[in-house]
C-alpha cells in the first residue's frame, strides 16, 4: 500500500532523544498513524529539506509537520526556523516550536519568523506526556499543504 502524502509526516527535531521517544509514543497514544521521523540536530533537518549529499531527503508532493526543539547542538531550532521560513518553496511548511524555553523574547522572534505554534514543555513527565497526547489529538484534525504546492 502506498503511503498517504496528504497526511503529513511529521518530524520531530530535538537532541533529547527520550523527550523525541516520549514525544513519539504519546502521539501515536493520541490516534496518530502519521509516519514519525526524527532528527537529533538542526543540522540533520536542514540536510533533509536542503540535500547536500547521500542521507535521506525530502519527498516532493509530501507533507510534512515539524515540531522543532530551539536548544540543539550544530543548528539551534532558530536558525532552522529562519532557514525554512525563508524558502520560498518551504515557507509553508507548519513548525511548531516545542521546546522548555519560556523566555517571551524568544517567543516573539519564533513568531516573527513565522513559527506556527509555540509550545512550552511542560517538565513533569505526567503533564508532558498529557501535552503530546494532546497535541497529537490536535494534529489529526490539521490540513497540511504538500511541500512544492503552488499558491
Amino acid at each position: 500500500m502506498k503511503p498517504d502524502k496528504r497526511a503529513p509526516v511529521i518530524l520531530i527535531v530535538d537532541d533529547d532523544e527520550g523527550h523525541a521517544v516520549l514525544v513519539r509514543d504519546s502521539l501515536q497514544e493520541a490516534g496518530l498513524s502519521n509516519r514519525i521521523e526524527h532528527f537529533p540536530d538542526g543540522q540533520a533537518v536542514l540536510d533533509f529539506f536542503f540535500p547536500r549529499g547521500g542521507g535521506p531527503a525530502m519527498e516532493k508532493e509530501q507533507a510534512y509537520l515539524i515540531l522543532l526543539d530551539i536548544r540543539m547542538p550544530k543548528v539551534d531550532g532558530v536558525e532552522v526556523l529562519r532557514r525554512l521560513k525563508a524558502d520560498k518553496d518551504l515557507r509553508k511548511l507548519p513548525i511548531i516550536m516545542l521546546t522548555t524555553t519560556e523566555d517571551p523574547r524568544e517567543v516573539a522572534r519564533c513568531h516573527d519568523l513565522g513559527c506556527n505554534i509555540y509550545l512550552q514543555k511542560p517538565i513533569d513527565y505526567g503533564k508532558f506526556a498529557d501535552a503530546m497526547r494532546r497535541l497529537g489529538m490536535f494534529i489529526t484534525l490539521l490540513l497540511v499543504p504538500p511541500v512544492g504546492e503552488q499558491s
